[in-house]
């Protein structure tokens, strides 16, 4: 009864799910608008600013991969995560304490690795998905 029941409002956390990623994507778009709207009228645009628009565009690609694939690949938070921690170094570096910038350049390391161990293990994945789908072929033909 509980599986069946689960089953049957398994569509309500699709469509919300979907809903709630079209709401961050249109969220994104506007506080790209406005981002942009503060660089034009200050008429600076400065590496920080630039550091934001790819959080932006980083963001907008991890959405975009949501609805190819219906899955979030885990390495595109971890690298927003990275670029929002480069952007705080660049903003803050002058008056920052040399121990907490000391401490955000190992969050980027960290990140960093967590990152390529993830790319990895994906790889890895895909490589056991192919040898399982070329051994049921296999098995398949003779």
């Amino acid at each position: 009864m509980k599986n069946k029941l689960g089953k049957s409002l398994h569509w309500t956390t699709v469509i919300s799910e979907k809903l709630i990623i079209a709401v961050i994507g249109i969220s994104t778009l506007i506080a790209v608008g406005d981002y942009v709207y503060g660089m034009w009228t200050a008429k600076v645009v400065t590496l920080a600013d630039l550091f934001m628009l790819f959080i932006f565009a980083e963001v907008v690609a991890m959405i975009g991969a949501f609805y190819s694939t219906e899955r979030i690949p885990v390495t595109l938070p971890i690298i927003i995560a990275i670029t929002a921690l480069c952007r705080l170094i660049v903003l803050h570096s002058k008056e920052m304490e040399p121990l907490s910038l000391f401490a955000e350049a190992g969050a980027i390391l960290i990140l960093s690795g967590a990152a390529y161990a993830m790319s990895v293990k994906d790889k890895i994945s895909l490589e056991k998905a192919r040898q399982l789908r070329n051994e049921e072929i296999d098995e398949e033909y003779y």
